[in-house]
């Protein structure tokens, strides 16, 4: 008898945060069916002698709702390790829709998540009102990755109500009656859970903050009862300093003992976004606090962090800081390849120069705080002396002259960083090891003008694992696949056993490495994206077939629909 596949001699992370060793992992169909030694041979053998094999890793924050369309294989996150994704964070998804509600979602996902509303008018079907309906199209996608998806707040309240979903205190009992069939619908279909945004930086394009920001309590609580019938996970962005008064006056005590409400309620997990942020320095500790209160007192709240600085990015490629002056503006009408080249005339790049040196006599940016960044290795860390305004004095030149000469370099492809979150490694450290915070907030397919966060993996095994030895080899791969799997009910991933579907990766770890940022143009419509590639993953494998070699698409699409409860298609 021969295996559909064999991955021959490696040394196996089998995502249980057991201790690495060397075996063979044996593949039939689309499910694991032996590790150890395999004695008979397979259709198709990888030889990874002196490589790591670990469960496909499994991204539990990404907004490639509409991306998916028009790109089967969730490029940026297919690059580094990913094969399954969850949609529909935030409360922004496009189900369920009312007739005539299309356009309205679409351009809240733009104003939200930076995702172009003309390109996903182009580029979705829309031949759904229900979720239910919505993930059966997802059915009919070809794709990459396996896809599950959260049903949001947003479009709920939008399909139940209208107009008046804009407002907090138009909810009556029939309204949520509607609501919560909805929910129940999409529950029944297989969505793995709810999410809803409560934060205040999430606004609809005239600047209303999105259906549901300001929902009371008693409306979410009647989502976790009908949770609490169905099962399914609730995710939320929240509004950790804002709206919510009462336990002593402290708003981060409030919301989480909301949100300890819901879990022991719906008898369920709650996960909750959570970044260290310099303006309020001691945000994470407070809130790392309130949830281990209500931990104590049977919830499970299990805030979720990226392992690295959420940064806007800069390039002549891209966005500048200096935009907003004619000049620069006008600049964007240069192809973004010719446009470094365009700076070597010194009529333009003194004309530029001064509209650069009246933007940093302004102040609006801290340059101390905007760094370039390192393309040999790609680092995303760094240290002080790294900034704009430091290599300005070291270089003897103004802030604004130094940056136009770093936006130059690299033909014009150099990137300049500016973390607003997680901008403290320390800090990031200090919420990476604590054990209720789970690897999330990679955004893969959101902000595509503005950041890049979709290689977290990548940085992960790279940085702290490989490089600073915060965590061991077997912990780091369980981050990445059976803790985020299972947190999310995605069964029979992110472990490689026997009877497990077969995503898996083979990776050079000694070769991992970040690649450069770079825009590409080519979503509908010719809008730009940030993308990231890496270096060191051999072999990606969704469900049992291989597709990506060395960072290039094999051609097939093996990816599944992963429905709540087990279900596939």
């Amino acid at each position: 008898m021969a295996y559909d596949l064999v991955i021959r001699s490696g040394t196996v992370v089998d995502g249980t945060g057991a201790a690495p060793v060397t075996a063979d992992v044996a593949i039939d169909g689309d499910r694991v069916v032996d590790v150890g030694r395999v004695e008979e041979s397979g259709c198709r053998e990888i030889d990874a002698d002196g490589l790591l094999v670990t469960p496909g890793f499994v991204d539990i924050h990404t907004h490639l709702d509409a991306q998916l369309s028009w790109d089967p294989l969730g490029t940026s996150a297919c690059w580094h390790g990913v094969t399954s994704v969850v949609l529909g964070n935030c409360g922004v998804t496009f189900a369920p829709v009312a007739p005539g509600g299309r356009d309205f979602l679409a351009e809240m996902m733009e104003s939200v998540e930076d995702i172009p509303a003309t390109s996903i008018l182009e580029g979705l079907s829309w031949n759904w009102e229900t979720y239910g309906e919505y993930l059966d199209a997802v059915d009919q996608l070809p794709k990459g990755l396996n896809v599950g998806g959260l049903v949001g707040h947003c479009a709920v309240r939008l399909a139940a109500m209208g107009e008046r979903g804009m407002d907090l205190n138009s909810v009556g009992p029939e309204d949520m009656a509607a609501m919560a069939t909805m929910v129940d619908e999409a529950l029944a279909a297989g969505a793995l859970g709810f999410s809803t945004s409560r934060t205040p930086l999430h606004k609809v394009p005239d600047g209303r903050y999105v259906p549901g920001t300001r929902a009371s309590a008693t409306e979410l609580l009647a989502f976790a009862e009908v949770m609490r019938q169905r099962g399914g996970i609730f995710e939320s962005a929240p509004g950790y300093l804002s709206f919510r008064e009462g336990e002593g006056n402290d708003p981060i005590k409030a919301e989480m003992a909301m949100y300890g409400d819901i879990s022991r309620l719906a008898d369920c997990d709650v996960s909750i976004g959570l970044t260290q942020v310099d303006l309020v320095p001691d945000l994470h500790h407070r809130v790392l606090n309130a949830v281990a209160e209500q931990n104590a007192a049977g919830a499970r709240i299990r805030p979720q962090t990226t392992s690295r600085q959420v940064a806007l990015l800069f390039s002549l490629t891209g966005q500048t800081p200096f935009d907003r002056w004619d000049g620069w503006s006008s600049l964007k009408d240069t192809p973004p390849s010719d446009r470094g080249a365009r700076l070597s005339d010194s009529t333009v790049r003194a004309a530029l120069q001064a509209e650069a040196e009246k933007s940093v006599a302004e102040g609006r940016l801290d340059w101390s705080a905007i760094y370039p960044l390192q393309d040999s290795p790609v680092r995303h860390d760094f240290r002080p002396g790294d900034d704009v305004a430091s290599i300005a004095a070291f270089r003897g030149v103004s802030v604004a002259e130094a940056a136009v000469d770093l936006l130059c370099e690299l033909d014009g492809q150099r990137v300049l960083s500016w973390p607003i979150l997680n901008q403290d490694m320390n800090a990031i450290r200090t919420m990476l090891v604590d054990e209720k915070v789970t690897l999330g907030l990679a955004d893969a397919g959101a902000h595509t003008s503005q950041i890049m966060d979709a290689s977290q993996p990548t940085f992960f095994l790279t940085y702290w694992c490989r490089d600073e030895g915060i965590f061991s080899l077997a912990e780091a791969v369980r981050r990445l696949t059976s803790d985020t799997a299972d947190q999310f009910g995605i069964p029979d991933r992110g472990r490689l056993v026997p009877g497990s579907f077969a995503d898996v990766n083979v990776i050079d770890f000694e070769e991992l490495a970040l690649g450069y940022p770079e825009m590409a143009f080519d979503f509908p419509g010719g809008a730009g994206r940030w993308v990231q590639a890496a270096r060191g993953y051999r072999k990606t494998i969704v469900n049992g077939e291989v597709s990506m070699e060395d960072g290039e698409h094999s051609g097939v699409f093996a990816g599944q629909t992963i429905r709540r409860g087990g279900r596939v298609a």
